[in-house]
């Protein structure tokens, strides 16, 4: 089977008929999760810090379920803000989940103990990436003192994660 291309996707749907076309976004909706959140997030209006409440809560339940241990399963985690980066135009409130999910990780160390130098790997270049983001948008001040608890609260975690988060701070907020 060949790869489907949006030359062939453009092709197939010029083809269909308005009712056609309605009734394949309908069964998407009704079938998706993925696209029920784009368009919740495009039609829904106040409903954004709804589904960010939603991502929120996919990564804290990876650190810190309601019941039993976290199992800080990174990859979900970090699915949970590439999905909403597909479907969120607010740069504002994906820095916001990146920070989250550091702050998750770093709770998580502090509750638990050290882990292993991938969780702290993800757990920079995560930090790293809000950061960068923060300084193309000029939302230092929003963010300021969360990026700097970050750092702070990682004063007694080993493998060089706090030097390595204090030096991408200072790169980038420090004048």
């Amino acid at each position: 089977m060949s790869t489907m291309t949006v030359r062939a996707l453009k092709q197939y749907l010029s083809q269909r008929s308005h009712d056609d076309l309605m009734s394949d976004i309908v069964d998407l909706f009704t079938k998706l999760d993925a696209v029920k959140d784009y368009y919740q997030m495009r039609l829904g209006g106040d409903s954004s810090g709804e589904l960010l409440a939603k991502y929120k809560a996919a990564i804290q339940h990876e650190f810190f379920p309601a019941r039993g241990y976290g199992q800080a399963r990174l990859s979900i985690a970090r699915k949970a803000i590439t999905d909403y980066k597909r479907i969120s135009p607010s740069i504002e409130d994906l820095v916001d989940l990146m920070l989250f999910y550091v702050e998750m990780g770093v709770a998580y160390t502090n509750a638990y103990g050290d882990i292993n130098e991938p969780f702290y790997s993800s757990m920079e270049t995560m930090y790293e990436r809000a950061v960068e983001l923060i300084n193309k948008h000029n939302m230092q001040e929003q963010f300021a003192v969360r990026c700097t608890k970050i750092v702070g609260d990682t004063s007694s975690i080993g493998w060089g994660f706090h030097d390595t988060l204090a030096e991408i701070y200072d790169e980038h907020f420090v004048s």
